[in-house]
């Protein structure tokens, strides 16, 4: 799109609730940028669902555009609601990692089983970080938290891999360390036929950082670097070697009917008879 982008355009006049230095920042501002490329001027062919948690207050209040804010992990269940409704519409959910793959776990399952043509954005941050630093389906392995503060004794949940294997057309993960690749990757989700999911791995300075030893942000965007790993460099390695390490790049990519095409179908087939 031609024009200079400016976040303002799509963001009302609210001061956001986030902490300095959170990856939420970063993850608004380039999801923004990419609707912008894409030559929407404004957000009236969006409809933006989230639950409880930071990175649900991406959207509401503060996106101009149609959000529903609502119970913790239900947010998918909505979406599937507005899209069934409205298929001439973007539905996208927003969500961290305790929102989607905590309590919302299941619904994220059936919703990529179903091929839900929604895009869902899970902001994983390692921790649940607005609750007070808890322990997460995604904490890393021995990371010491409120809730484990000698270390976390439980295995994360690697959620683009459960949703691959329950059937999602699109699946990529990134960091915010990566915005740029983040960015055509939102463009892709955006228009992907079918159930697309975008994992960011996002910094907490406030929940995460501090207990694992981060000076600052800048350091923590250095480690996101340091240990990423691209899927093409991944498929080489060892499950020993790859320990640690976050898989970056697209996870999957492929074209089957979504659940909108399939519902309206055999309602036209019910209609036939």
């Amino acid at each position: 799109m031609t024009g200079e982008f400016s976040a303002k355009t799509y963001l009302r006049d609210i001061q956001p609730p986030f902490c300095a230095g959170c990856g939420a920042f970063t993850v608004t501002n380039t999801f923004l940028r990419a609707v912008h490329e894409m030559g929407y001027t404004d957000l009236t062919k969006f409809v933006f669902c989230s639950g409880i948690g930071c990175s649900s207050w991406i959207p509401s209040p503060h996106f101009k555009a149609d959000t529903l804010h609502v119970t913790h992990g239900r947010s998918i269940p909505v979406a599937l609601g507005v899209k069934l409704m409205r298929p001439d519409l973007n539905v996208v959910v927003f969500g961290g990692d305790g929102d989607i793959v905590g309590i919302g776990l299941s619904h994220l399952i059936h919703a990529a089983r179903r091929n839900l043509d929604v895009t869902v954005v899970m902001v994983n941050n390692m921790i649940y970080g607005m609750t007070g630093g808890q322990a997460a389906p995604t904490t890393p392995f021995k990371t010491p938290t409120t809730t484990t503060p000698y270390g976390s004794f439980e295995r994360p949940l690697d959620a683009s891999k459960l949703v691959i294997a329950a059937g999602a057309c699109y699946v990529v993960r990134w960091t915010t360390a990566h915005s740029n690749q983040l960015k055509e990757s939102f463009k892709t989700a955006l228009n992907t036929r079918g159930f697309a999911f975008v994992e960011i791995v996002s910094q907490c300075p406030t929940a995460f950082g501090r207990r694992v030893g981060f000076r600052d942000v800048g350091e923590m965007l250095q480690w996101f670097k340091a240990n990423s790993i691209t899927v093409e460099e991944a498929n080489k390695l060892s499950p020993e070697a790859l320990a640690g390490k976050i898989v970056i790049g697209e996870l999957a990519r492929k074209e089957t009917p979504s659940l909108t095409e399939t519902v309206f179908a055999v309602l036209k087939e019910a209609q036939k008879k």
